[in-house]
């Protein structure tokens, strides 16, 4: 994905109130693909830094790429897909109709900003060409579609914005849109690249993308912290 934030955001615009109608419908899409949403209070959800590091040197030492990722990869292309046809197709066929704007430049200097356009039904997306770092295996086009929805689904449906925290809610909170397998890709592209940044980057500049599969424990919802304690205890 790689179109991170290159700063903390403040703590004043890492929570707010997540866009109902992106909310609900995240839960909607879940269980239409057989994936029960769990209850969580997003508001709580936090990076443990001793598991941010492990996941950062992961990331990190991993290679670019990795054929045996090729699978998820491919799961991970065609839900995306799918879920961007939910997101800005028409209402009236039971679509969210959000209207999507991909840009050279980043639109937004923070979450409330974005979240305010969502609650209008339009998004603002930095362009993959924009941010001048390619994937190395999906095109322009389809790391555009995953940066929309990850703003909508990870962002705006669970209320958290760009801090290392709210970059681990809106991972945790876009598990749930996603199979097993495709999840193995979104945690490289997301709780990877961002953990990457914040503790290897110290949040200055985007990790270089990669094809690989991150150790399957990475991906696992139950590894979330709420409020310092673990979320599935």
């Amino acid at each position: 994905m790689s179109a991170l934030p290159t700063s903390t955001a403040t703590a004043q615009l890492d929570q707010f109130p997540p866009v109902a109608y992106l909310a609900e419908g995240s839960q909607l899409y879940s269980r239409t693909i057989g994936v029960t949403p769990l209850r969580i209070d997003y508001r709580r959800v936090s990076l443990d830094p001793a598991l941010g590091q492990l996941i950062s040197n992961a990331y990190m030492a991993a290679p670019t790429w990795d054929e045996s990722a090729f699978a998820a990869y491919e799961a991970f292309r065609r839900e995306t897909i799918q879920q961007f046809g939910f997101l800005v197709g028409s209402t009236k066929v039971g679509s969210l109709g959000v209207t999507v704007e991909f840009t050279e430049t980043d639109p937004y200097s923070d979450a409330e900003s974005m979240t305010h356009d969502l609650s209008e039904r339009r998004l603002k997306v930095f362009s993959t060409r924009g941010a001048g770092n390619p994937h190395p295996l999906l095109t322009d086009r389809e790391n555009d579609m995953f940066r929309a929805v990850h703003d909508a689904f990870g962002h705006a449906a669970s209320g958290r914005g760009f801090s290392r925290d709210g970059e681990e809610a809106a991972w945790l909170k876009h598990c749930f849109m996603y199979s097993a397998l495709a999840r193995r890709a979104l945690t490289t592209e997301t709780r990877g690249q961002s953990c990457a940044q914040s503790f290897h980057y110290g949040g200055h500049c985007f990790p270089e993308q990669k094809v690989v599969l991150l150790p399957k424990n990475f991906s696992d919802p139950s590894s979330v912290r709420l409020g310092g304690e673990p979320a599935f205890a």
